[in-house]
């Protein structure tokens, strides 16, 4: 019976989830990354009745772009479940989607789900509850700076102060590892989506054109940068919304100088934040950041100059993770799979 209870205990069934603010990632045991979708949720309302009619990839299409009888929600916000009917019927299709539709036979997985560090008990709760709604036998919880370090093959496990800072879509976590523990994080509650606000909020104050979230997030992911360029102005991108002056669509054209001027808020929060955890580390820990440096992982860390920014304000080496955007849901499936991380996650 032991051998049999082992064999259930890990099952190929389980599952890592980087449930993000912008995209959910899932990890199989056993497989790796099978799936990276945007967390959008399309819900229509007929006479009352709420039922999801898109997730993903399908319902990112409709954002800005749906009828009064159907609503693209996004169910996390700032790293957090806001949403928590919306966001159990989203893992639930993602996890259906993992196993091919198939629900018969198929024991219960063991979900292992990152959170930031920030967040507070009842947040947390909230994660484990639609998690468990949504099928899971049993919910783990990871901090998002652990998982990050350990996708990005930092030394999380042995006595070396390593820093790690993940930019995520709601959150920017600023963290101090060393020993399988965070000796000092702080989680900042800035990331890609208060960039794409930033962009539209200039391009509004300085255009006269409103633009929506979608297109925002284009140019941030096309032309984006941290510092201005060299000449002031770096490459153009033609730019399409609507003129506030006499409500006709219009195009107008913007550069990388206006988008670095943009993003000069959001980017200088996340470096006090930064610097606060600087502040706050043990000499000795500090002492090994000097000769570690500091690892960017999540989607933000591919905002072009961000990394350089960070070594003009601190002086310490920048490296960004190879692989950014996966690094937290690669970290998330390592500590499911391997047992010298099992000390690091949390039963929920």
């Amino acid at each position: 019976m032991g051998f049999f209870s082992n064999l259930f205990r890990f099952s190929s069934h389980d599952m890592a989830i980087d449930l993000g603010t912008a995209n959910t990632v899932v990890y199989l045991r056993g497989r790796g990354i099978v799936l990276n979708e945007p967390s959008v949720v399309a819900v229509e309302t007929l006479n009352g009745v709420k039922r999801v009619k898109a997730v993903g990839d399908d319902a990112k299409l409709m954002m800005g772009k749906t009828p009064d009888s159907i609503q693209a929600i996004r169910p996390l916000r700032d790293g957090v479940i806001a949403d928590i009917d919306v966001a159990e019927q989203m893992i639930a299709h993602f996890i259906r989607k993992v196993h091919g539709g198939q629900r018969r036979f198929m024991r219960w997985p063991q979900i292992v789900i990152c959170v930031p560090s920030g967040s507070t008990s009842v947040e947390r709760r909230a994660i484990r509850d639609a998690a468990s709604n949504a099928g899971a036998s049993q919910v783990w919880l990871i901090e998002e700076p652990m998982a990050a370090a350990i996708g990005a093959d930092m030394p999380v496990t042995e006595p070396i102060g390593s820093m790690v800072v993940d930019i995520g879509g709601g959150t920017t976590e600023v963290a101090v590892l060393s020993l399988r523990g965070l000796a000092y994080t702080t989680s900042v509650r800035v990331g890609g989506d208060k960039m794409d606000e930033a962009i539209v909020s200039y391009v509004r104050r300085n255009h006269n054109l409103l633009i929506g979230d979608a297109t925002a997030e284009r140019i941030k992911q096309e032309v984006g940068v941290a510092k201005p360029p060299l000449d002031g102005i770096g490459l153009t991108i033609h730019v399409k919304g609507r003129d506030l002056v006499n409500g006709v669509p219009k195009e107008i054209q913007i550069n990388q100088g206006q988008i670095a001027e943009a993003l000069s808020e959001p980017v200088g929060q996340i470096v006090e934040g930064v610097r606060i955890a600087l502040e706050n580390t043990a000499p000795e820990l500090a002492a090994d950041i000097v000769d570690q440096g500091i690892v960017l992982t999540g989607g933000g860390a591919l905002l072009k100059g961000i990394d350089e920014v960070l070594r003009d304000e601190t002086g310490l080496p920048v490296t960004i993770a190879d692989d950014p955007l996966t690094c937290v849901a690669l970290g998330t499936g390592r500590a499911l799979e391997d047992p010298i991380y099992r000390g690091v996650l949390h039963s929920a």
